[in-house]
């Protein structure tokens, strides 16, 4: 009897030493899996300030190990109190919850913080989670709080004036969202519950909304990266103990997905922007004096986000060459020109390190006009594709400068292995014949075509004024179909076409070899490029502050 006792002792104890042995390898297999996932590149977009009070923005790769990053979703709810508010979030659920499945699959840690609503999850693995996490050695003494403003935000102003809540759903509509509120039994002021169900909570996943416990969980697994998504930008994003500011003043390497973020902005109130400018607003706002943002395309490799109601033009400027700093000066006009007016902007930068590549080419998929500035790089062959695809579908096409021979090499040099070149788009696309410029010429003066002097673009455009800073381009002469804008010349040579119009594939087109950063310092030439882009859009000038009508 005995004996039989002492061998099933022995049997329930090698049973469970197995058991053991089997968890840890498990354990050992998820780690060593996580280890081998992709790490998480991201393209983060930052705005410095620049010796003439203006921003510049700087791109940045980052690259980051998930395990040492969250991702943490703010203030999802299943309802809200503003009607248009709630259909932002059901229609931005469905790819926030595809982001989440990409970041979780490679290691990161997903944080659910639905604000006020942890209770209908108290049972769940993830809340657990959360209120397990031993207490950090160093807790900031704040976390737990709301944080309204850090230091570095005394240097700007606020953007814009949140003071009458956000809301911007018509009243009528609004009426009777609040009556249909009410009628279900819940409070018209605060009728969320729980986080929209769309958006998958996993039982490895942890939910909280309490900053210290949240401070803990990633202390504890040694997470220094955070990114953040979720609703509304401009209060909770940034507020709560878990937000934006709480994050960066800490000392966590913190980002916002500006296209996974929504604000409470109503455009009756300043800076009488549309609700879409306004969130731009914010995010400049958070770029320049808070952390970098960046895009959900880092992860999903699709396009960007943008809700189905933003009917903003979008024009997205493809960015690759050091001679005339467009990069700098092209982002100034992009701010002060084109989005005070109605128009959604989106920068392609080629990468400082790989300047053939172009992180974020999949938002040229989006644009309604692409914007070039690129001198010589030959991207790789899918990236290529999409400006190809741009071009053959008709859409409107912008170069400026060395536009001209943005996809060619110099002679018989060959493109790196797997990208290609596109020596004809000069030719073919932009209607132009570049082959050289005349050095040293010095200021090149400019005159209106005489044929083209009521076309749109030149408009209210005082071409006589401009005073062309970079060299004369060689590029006469033109395709029978272009139709020419401007005139440039210097002393001593054969005057040149300077600016003109071409069409492709249906698609307008305009393109002007000015473009030195001492051109975009002179107002009519800026005027000048503005006009461009309406025109190409087929639309109305808008003035500043307004949207763009057709």
């Amino acid at each position: 009897m005995c004996t039989a006792i002492v061998l099933q002792k022995r049997l329930v104890t090698v049973f469970v030493l197995a058991m053991t042995i089997l968890a840890a390898m498990h354990v050992s297999a998820v780690d060593a899996a996580a280890d081998d996932a992709p790490s998480i590149v991201l393209t983060t977009r930052s705005r410095v300030a620049t010796p003439d009070g203006k921003y510049s923005t700087v791109n940045k790769t980052l690259t980051w190990n998930p395990r040492e990053t969250a991702v943490v979703v703010c203030d999802m709810w299943d309802s809200h109190h503003c009607l248009n508010a709630v259909r932002r979030v059901t229609e931005m659920a469905p790819r926030m919850n595809q982001v989440l499945n990409i970041a979780r699959d490679r290691g990161a840690l997903i944080i659910h913080a639905p604000s006020s609503c942890t209770g209908p999850y108290k049972d769940h693995p993830a809340r657990k989670r959360a209120q397990g996490a031993p207490m950090a050695s160093n807790v900031p003494k704040d976390i737990g709080s709301w944080c309204s403003k850090i230091p570095s935000e005394e240097k700007g102003t606020y953007p814009i004036d949140q003071s009458d809540g956000g809301c911007d759903t018509p009243a009528a509509e609004q009426k009777a969202w609040q009556a249909k509120l009410k009628a279900a039994g819940l409070n018209p002021g605060a009728p969320w519950k729980r986080q929209i169900d769309v958006i998958e909570i996993k039982d490895e996943d942890a939910i909280s909304d309490n900053g210290v416990e949240i401070w803990n969980l990633m202390e504890q697994r040694g997470i220094k990266n955070v990114i953040l998504l979720g609703v509304h930008t401009n209060m909770c994003v940034l507020g709560r103990p878990f937000g934006l500011r709480q994050m960066a003043k800490n000392g966590k390497h913190v980002v916002l997905m500006r296209d996974m973020t929504d604000t409470m902005y109503n455009p009756k109130m300043a800076p009488f922007v549309d609700h879409y400018r306004g969130t731009d607003l914010i995010v400049e706002h958070i770029e320049k004096f808070i952390c970098p943002t960046v895009l959900s395309s880092d992860l999903t490799g699709r396009p960007p986000f943008r809700f189905s109601i933003d009917k903003r033009p979008h024009v997205v400027f493809l960015v690759g060459e050091k001679e005339y700093q467009t990069a700098g000066s092209l982002t100034a006009f992009a701010h002060d020109e084109l989005e005070s007016r109605g128009i959604a902007c989106s920068f392609v930068h080629a990468d400082a390190k790989d300047i053939n590549h172009f992180a974020g080419a999949q938002t040229i998929k989006t644009a309604d006009v692409l914007f070039i500035s690129v001198r010589r790089r030959t991207l790789p062959k899918e990236q290529l594709a999409l400006v190809r695809a741009h071009a053959e579908a008709g859409k409107p096409i912008i170069g400026i400068r060395t536009a001209s021979h943005a996809f060619s090499l110099r002679g018989e040099k060959k493109p790196p292995a797997g990208h290609a070149a596109w020596s004809e788009f000069d030719r073919d696309v932009l209607g132009g014949n570049y082959h050289g410029h005349h050095g040293g010429s010095g200021p090149v003066a400019m005159k209106p075509a005489d044929s083209s002097k009521d076309h749109p673009i030149l408009r209210g455009v005082n071409v006589a004024a401009i005073k062309g800073g970079g060299s004369l381009y060689q590029t006469s002469p033109l395709a029978k179909t272009t139709t020419t804008l401007v005139i440039g010349s210097i002393p001593n040579k054969p005057a040149e076409p300077i600016a003109w119009t071409h069409t492709y594939k249906g698609g307008r087109v305009f393109y002007t070899s000015m473009g030195h950063v001492d051109d975009f310092a002179q107002a009519e030439f800026r005027k000048l490029l503005v006009n461009a882009v309406f025109w190409t859009l087929d639309r109305k000038m808008a003035q500043k502050g307004h949207v763009s009508a057709r």
